[in-house]
């Protein structure tokens, strides 16, 4: 193969000329989607059972399905409180918390608890070429609390890579 034949592609996702605008990070209520289809079903096994009880095709397996699909329907509502606050207002909430001047910072969508409820976590670094200090911090996503946060010397070591 020639040189002439190697290229480099950029990557779809960072081509800027099909740009369509700010990711939205998906609602954590689409929990209640889920959790609508199984109520519907155990009401579905619930008249199913009711109505032909006596016949030789339905037995107490219908109910306890219908139970069972109740439960998760509940859980699914339950679970499924809506996200209010967004990686931007959690971002803010975490620059707060900190302390420092924030260069770089990263977020991710995590759920804590049995009730799964969303939590972001943040995690910053100071506003140096080679920064001074990291944090980490935990955000409701409903509230928008400071759950828990730690603030620390960044331990990395980057005096390899130069100050160019």
């Amino acid at each position: 193969m020639s040189d002439a034949e190697i290229t480099d592609e950029l990557p779809q996702e960072l081509n800027v000329s099909e740009y369509v605008g700010p990711y939205l990070f998906p609602n954590n209520s689409r929990r209640r989607i889920p959790a609508i289809i199984y109520l519907s079903a155990a009401l579905v096994c619930t008249v199913v059972w009711a109505v032909a009880a006596d016949s030789p095709l339905v037995n107490g397996g219908f109910l306890g399905a219908a139970i069972a699909l109740a439960v998760f329907a509940l859980y699914g509502f339950v679970c499924g409180k809506e996200l209010k606050i967004d990686e931007s207002d959690a971002l803010v909430i975490a620059i707060g918390a900190v302390g420092f001047p924030v260069g770089h910072a990263s977020a991710q969508m995590g759920w804590r608890g049995w009730l799964s409820r969303p939590t972001w976590r943040i995690l910053l670094y100071s506003n140096e070429p080679q920064p001074d200090q990291r944090g980490l911090v935990f955000v409701d996503g409903i509230t928008g609390e400071v759950i828990d946060q730690l603030v620390q010397p960044n331990p990395e070591d980057w005096a390899d890579l130069g100050n160019d």
